[in-house]
């Protein structure tokens, strides 16, 4: 006769299965551009160097080849831009060329170096006609402007970091917001605000504020997914981590607000985006439907992520969770759904002295399975 399988308290530890959320990176400019000498050829192995005239930082950057360069993470403000041709001269202080001013703002910045044309337009006088003039001068305004309001919104991202650092969640959210009264189409402020209400519901000990916050943060992380995914000329290399990131984050928003086949869907999304974080991103999934109780859907949810990472011992370790979970007993036998034996043994073998061990080695004994560990050895476990 068959029987449903009473799990013992062990089995609990998976309840409350953390889900760790994925952080974006924080904001600054992208610079390039194309060094050219005087006969119109490229400058390779050349020095560029990006001196910011408010906080005196300094970006020495070297041109490839085809007199290319290029940097991320480049904080905005006002540079003087230098060029030198070689190594040697940049250590000597011998300048080929230089640009004062120039404004770097969040988004991507070129800045060209072309001896030849710059030494033409300097013999004939610059010869701009009025509406060329004007023109460049409302670019410079839009320009300044800019590194204006990136000042400002890089003050609020700071002052909002370190109270989320301190678990002052609520001076986060009144920073964040104040940054998108200054400007309301930058992702990452979204992004951070859904960060803030997301990590802020947990404190809250009234169920309707939770859940107000939980939707607070949902709503702020679509409108960073909308606006990340309107960028249809995005360059960023680490754009679709990214938006990976910004799904991600937003599931785990669905799954603590109670709304897990939204959760499950956006997981679903994350592992599209970025492919490379697959694994992790089905192992959230798997941890949702554990907790959620949807054993089936987790064991699949789990196979995925060790699809993407053969080597990713914990989710060997909570697929077996989840098979001892369908357990029957016959008589005084506990008989466990196929592949039970084998998940808890790769969990050993990978992590022997892991943090689930020792359970592991339990549930071999109580299926009456062997434990096999990286070391090769084995030991039949005990029946009950």
């Amino acid at each position: 006769m068959k029987k449903r399988f009473a799990l013992f308290p062990l089995i609990l530890l998976v309840l409350g299965l953390c889900v760790p959320p994925v952080f974006a990176q924080g904001a600054s400019g992208t610079v390039k551009g194309v060094c050219k000498d005087a006969q119109g050829n490229p400058i390779a192995d050349g020095i560029v160097v990006y001196a910011n005239q408010d906080n005196g930082q300094k970006y020495t950057l070297k041109t490839n080849k085809k007199g290319e360069y290029f940097s991320l993470g480049v904080g905005g403000g006002t540079y003087n831009v230098t060029l030198y041709k070689n190594a040697d001269d940049f250590k000597a202080g011998k300048e080929l060329f230089h640009i004062n001013k120039f404004q770097v703002t969040l988004d991507e910045n070129t800045l060209d170096f072309d001896l030849k044309k710059q030494s033409e337009e300097q013999a004939k006088g610059q010869g701009l006609t009025p509406e060329q003039i004007k023109a460049q001068q409302e670019a410079q305004a839009k320009q300044q402007k800019e590194v204006g309001t990136v000042k400002q919104l890089n003050e609020k991202l700071a002052a909002a970091k370190v109270a989320t650092d301190a678990g002052d969640y609520d001076t986060a959210i009144a920073d964040l917001n104040a940054a998108n009264q200054i400007d309301a189409s930058r992702d990452l402020i979204w992004f951070k605000l859904g960060d803030a209400y997301r990590m802020s519901a947990t404190k809250q000990t009234d169920p309707a504020e939770k859940q107000k916050r939980l939707d607070s943060a949902v709503e702020s992380y679509q409108k960073a997914l909308q606006l990340k995914q309107a960028v249809t000329n995005d360059k960023d290399p680490n754009a679709t981590k990214t938006l990976a990131a910004y799904y991600n984050n937003l599931a785990e928003a669905y799954s603590k607000a109670g709304k897990t086949d939204d959760a499950i869907k956006t997981y679903q999304q994350a592992a599209q985006a970025d492919p490379s974080g697959a694994a992790q991103f089905y192992f959230n999934m798997g941890a949702v439907l554990t907790n959620a109780g949807k054993a089936d859907l987790a064991i699949e949810a789990f196979d995925k992520c060790i699809a993407a990472d053969p080597n990713r011992a914990d989710a060997y370790y909570q697929k077996g969770v989840n098979l001892i979970g369908k357990a029957t007993l016959q008589g005084d036998k506990t008989i466990a759904p196929p592949g039970t034996a084998e998940a808890f043994q790769k969990y050993l073998q990978l992590q022997p002295a892991g943090p689930y061990a020792d359970v592991a080695k339990q549930m071999l004994a109580t299926i009456g399975a062997p434990v096999e560990t990286s070391f090769g050895s084995k030991k039949k476990g005990s029946k009950n």
